[in-house]
């Protein structure tokens, strides 16, 4: 087949297939996101999104929450990769029958649920962030055409309705509850915490001012106003609670995804980044202006401030609960 009639997805694939057999991409390292593909070879989203499917479909590369799409180890692609000392029966074969990747492009959909499309959506956002996900992309997941998925979601909207639902639906609320009102705020801010660590994305799904009706949401509400119920709060100061301890948590996990994003975007790594902002940061501390920071920032040494957001996180819920102590619990207060 001439080059110019070979798929650019197959293309992009042979490229980095290349670069596994060659070393320059070895077992563990990320491989270039849908976002950089497209960027690197100037194509669609969506044809990034089939580059990758094709190497995942063939075991060279696996998908990694928050960390993204990585060369997989020994054992998990050697049946598909080349080498120096030529093609191995899989790649021979590739010559005389169709890629993994398009062998399935229009396969028979018969077995797609919506389940399965909203699960390859959450595979898809959880490994490549919120911003990659496209309807196309998510087709080319499954290995099925283009419109597929719209016989079972009718928009991208509708899809992340979708997958936010089943993403909250993981939490688990035990039926006997703790006992007292901050014990209970604490264990569904952690759940909550903790399913945007899984899914980073999920502090994208929407504006607090424009919230969406999911059931699973509605369920954690449930259970923080549960906690503020009975202590003489006005209905409206326990939705604004429940809001505002929401809002901490989303507010909060929002950086999960746009620190893997700059990661992305940048190639540095956290470490990386911040080497690279410390010229910057000692000029500003030895300008003088600024001398209650310079003095906090110097206390840490040659070690440095390592921000830490689960840290954080609990750091300023256990300062959120404390604040609330006096309006659950000060005088005239009812009680449970």
């Amino acid at each position: 087949m001439a080059e110019k009639n070979v798929p650019p997805y197959l293309r992009i694939a042979a490229e980095l297939r290349r670069r596994i057999a060659d070393g320059e991409l070895a077992p563990g390292d990320r491989v270039p996101s849908t976002r950089r593909i497209a960027q690197e070879w100037n194509v669609a989203l969506a044809t990034a999104t089939k580059v990758l499917t094709a190497l995942r479909q063939e075991g060279l590369v696996e998908a990694r929450p928050r960390i993204g799409t990585v060369v997989a180890g020994p054992g998990g692609g050697d049946h598909g990769r080349t080498s120096a000392a030529g093609p191995t029966r899989t790649s021979a074969r590739a010559s005389s029958s169709p890629s993994p990747a398009s062998a399935h492009a229009h396969a028979p959909d018969r077995e797609l649920t919506r389940d399965r499309v909203v699960r390859a959506a959450v595979g898809i956002a959880d490994s490549e962030g919120l911003a990659a996900l496209s309807m196309r992309g998510v087709a080319a997941r499954l290995g099925v055409a283009a419109m597929s998925p719209y016989r079972y979601v009718n928009s991208k909207e509708d899809l992340v309705f979708l997958m936010a639902d089943a993403v909250l639906a993981e939490a688990e609320y035990p039926r006997d509850a703790p006992a007292g009102w901050r014990s209970r705020l604490e264990l569904g801010a952690r759940t909550l915490w903790a399913l945007h660590r899984a899914h980073p994305w999920l502090a994208q799904i929407g504006p607090l001012t424009r919230p969406l009706a999911v059931p699973s949401l509605i369920a954690y509400s449930e259970w923080m106003l549960t906690a503020l119920d009975g202590h003489g709060l006005d209905p409206a100061t326990m939705l604004d609670l429940n809001a505002l301890i929401y809002s901490y948590i989303q507010g909060t996990a929002v950086h999960l995804e746009r620190e893997t994003q700059a990661a992305s975007a940048t190639g540095l790594t956290d470490e990386q980044w911040m080497d690279s902002q410390a010229a910057a940061y000692g000029a500003l501390v030895a300008s003088g202006r600024f001398p209650t920071f310079a003095k906090v920032l110097g206390s840490f040494g040659d070690e440095g401030y390592d921000l830490r957001l689960d840290a954080m996180f609990e750091l300023g819920l256990t300062s959120m609960l404390d604040g609330l102590t006096a309006l659950m619990e000060g005088p005239g207060r009812a009680r449970p």
